[in-house]
Order: C-alpha cells, then sequence, then structure tokens
C-alpha cells in the first residue's frame, strides 16, 4: 500500500452529503494504482486487522511510539488509523484530556495532548478504554492524528496527512 496516496479530502459535513457551507456534493472515487488501496473500498461498518508492519510517530523530534504490533481500522471514506500498544509509546509524553467522543462503531473515546519539551499538539491522540465487543483488541490502545505530528512512518514510509481538517488532516 501507498501511504502516500491514502485518501482524498472529505470536505463535506458527516453525514450530509453536503459540502460546509456549499451544494451538495458527490465524492469521486479514484481507481488506485498498483499497491495502493481506496478508502472507497474499506467496509462500513469498519474492519478492524492485526498489523505487523512497523509504525513509528515522532514528534518535537522525539519518537514517541514505536511497534510493530499495531491494528489497523479500515472503514469507508476514512484513512486507515493505526492503534499503537500503550507499552510501545513513551506515554510521559501524553497528557490525558477532559471530556472524549463516542464513535457508533467503536464507543467512548478518550483523547490526549502530545507534550514534548516546548511543543504541544492538543488532542492529538486517541483511544478506547472500553470499546464495544467488536473493537475489544484496541482497549487502550493509541492513535494518533497524523497532521499535527512531525512524521508518522508505516514501514519507513512516511504518511500524508490528508488535506484539510478531516479527521486530524
Amino acid at each position: 500500500m501507498n501511504h502516500q496516496e491514502l485518501a482524498s479530502a472529505r470536505p463535506w459535513a458527516a453525514g450530509s452529503g453536503k459540502a460546509v457551507g456549499a451544494r451538495e456534493v458527490k465524492p469521486k472515487r479514484t481507481e488506485p494504482g498498483p499497491g495502493q488501496e481506496s478508502v472507497w473500498d474499506y467496509p462500513r461498518p469498519p474492519r478492524l486487522e492485526p498489523v505487523s508492519k512497523h509504525i513509528e510517530v515522532v514528534f518535537n523530534r522525539e519518537t514517541i511510539a514505536d511497534t510493530q504490533r499495531a491494528w489497523r481500522v479500515l472503514e469507508t471514506s476514512h484513512p486507515p488509523v493505526y492503534y499503537v500498544p500503550p507499552k510501545d509509546i513513551l506515554m510521559q509524553y501524553l497528557v490525558e484530556e477532559a471530556g472524549g467522543s463516542y464513535c457508533e462503531w467503536k464507543g467512548p473515546a478518550k483523547y490526549y495532548t502530545v507534550v514534548v519539551g516546548d511543543r504541544k499538539a492538543r488532542r492529538a491522540a486517541w483511544c478506547y478504554p472500553d470499546p464495544t465487543p467488536a473493537f475489544r483488541a484496541i482497549k487502550d490502545f493509541i492513535a494518533f492524528y497524523a497532521g499535527p505530528m512531525d512524521a508518522c512512518y508505516v514501514d519507513g514510509e512516511r504518511v500524508k496527512p490528508q488535506p484539510g481538517g478531516f479527521y486530524g488532516g
């Protein structure tokens, strides 16, 4: 899979089929190239799968997550999300935030601010402390939004955050 071409932006309001502040928008599927995947081929409800690829997250020149024991969630129109076991994260750099959100598939989420030295990325990581039965495998595993990080890598290939603010960019 080429992680440089994961997904195009989804500039419409969730569930509305309309671009934020614009007329109705119909997203167009781009045919993936060799070794690529299309987010439009991902399932709904989402699929959870273990991955042995090398996942790295770097923030303020510090590798804060490094694993080959991640899980990947694939959901229609969403970029793949990699969940890292807490044992493979330098947890001293994550500060739990108040509040949370709710996913209809995975359950209640809590968020973390990533703080390394003088840099801070607010609510840039999240986990599911009490996931639904279908997603029990990722209980307490942590995912990071790629946009606020210095770099995220999947098997040494740098992840290119999607444009815009949808799903953290």
